[in-house]
């Protein structure tokens, strides 16, 4: 199956106690498409770039077979920028820069190779934006996923109300869970958000794992305890990736194979947090994917006699 990755491609810039970057490639969008081309699935991305955006960046998305077509490169305009820095337990960050810059006015075009696509990943966007683009598609995708945040709860929440009524999974973390439902309990704010229309709910918990949620049925993942973490940055979007590449390769949307999809999601994840940004998840191979897969399974595997 296709996979059509609609997202920012952008620059970052990242301190954390372990070391500091300069400008270095980033966005939701980018960690999803070499995610997906690890696992070995045809993806296309939709975002738009400035005239300051490298063709070393672009050649790294063609040199794993990921789609371009949809990438806008307005030359006259500068490229998406955030730079932050990261506190000692890497679970909090303060925003040092935040330049929008061509993605303000970002008008998303589907190119006709992608209109296929059976699974449609809608990475953090105005949902304005996000709803543009399943106007856009000739049929609607077999399987659409969202990702959104607090920020578009605080200031556009009647349209998000209107995305996420169209969507089949959304993937938010606890936090936004529980401002989204208005419910503290992640359970009853998992059972309100289906009302809201997706079929599936994923709430990520960060260092805790992930949530996931259909019908009266409750999966739990740990994440996978790492001696090493230097940046989280990317991380979320890399377990995004993973999740809807594995659904890809399957190509059955059923609860089990979600389970399974939320694991792979997440081993995946708990590689870009080894070194700073795509640097670690561009070194990945499927030995490496098996043996952390593994893991998980060790951690997770086990026996219990009562007698």
């Amino acid at each position: 199956m296709k996979l059509l990755v609609v997202g920012s491609v952008a620059f970052d810039a990242i301190e954390t106690p372990f070391g500091k970057t300069d400008k270095i490639l980033g966005g939701a969008a980018t960690y999803i498409g070499i995610t997906s081309s690890i696992l070995g699935v045809k993806s296309g991305i939709v975002s738009v770039v400035g005239g300051d955006f490298p063709q070393e960046y672009l050649d790294k998305f063609t040199n794993r077979d990921v789609n371009i077509e949809g990438i806008e490169i307005v030359k006259e305009g500068k490229t998406f920028f955030w730079s932050g820095k990261y506190h000692n337990d890497l679970n909090t960050r303060d925003t040092l820069a935040t330049e929008v810059n061509v993605l303000e006015n970002f008008d998303p075009k589907i190119p006709e190779s992608m209109q296929d696509a059976e699974i449609l990943l809608l990475g953090n966007l105005h949902p304005g934006v996000q709803l543009s683009v399943l106007e856009k598609m000739n049929q609607r995708p077999k399987l659409v996923i969202l990702d959104t945040m607090n920020f578009w709860m605080d200031s556009a929440m009647d349209i998000l109300k209107d995305m996420i009524a169209k969507t089949d999974v959304i993937s938010i973390n606890d936090e936004e869970a529980r401002q989204l439902s208005g419910e503290y309990s992640l359970v009853k704010a998992a059972k309100k958000i289906h009302t809201m229309g997706p079929e599936y709910v994923i709430i990520k918990k960060g260092e805790h794992g992930a949530l996931l949620f259909h019908d009266n049925k409750v999966f739990a993942i740990p994440a996978l305890p790492l001696e090493e973490v230097f940046d989280p940055t990317g991380a979320g979007d890399t377990f995004a990736g993973g999740f809807a590449a594995y659904l890809a390769k399957k190509g059955t949307f059923d609860f089990e194979t979600m389970k399974s999809a939320l694991i792979v999601g997440s081993a995946m994840a708990s590689f870009t947090v080894e070194k700073f940004g795509t640097e670690r998840i561009e070194e990945v191979n499927e030995a490496d994917i098996s043996n952390r897969l593994q893991q998980f399974k060790e951690l997770t595997t086990f026996n219990v006699e009562l007698q």
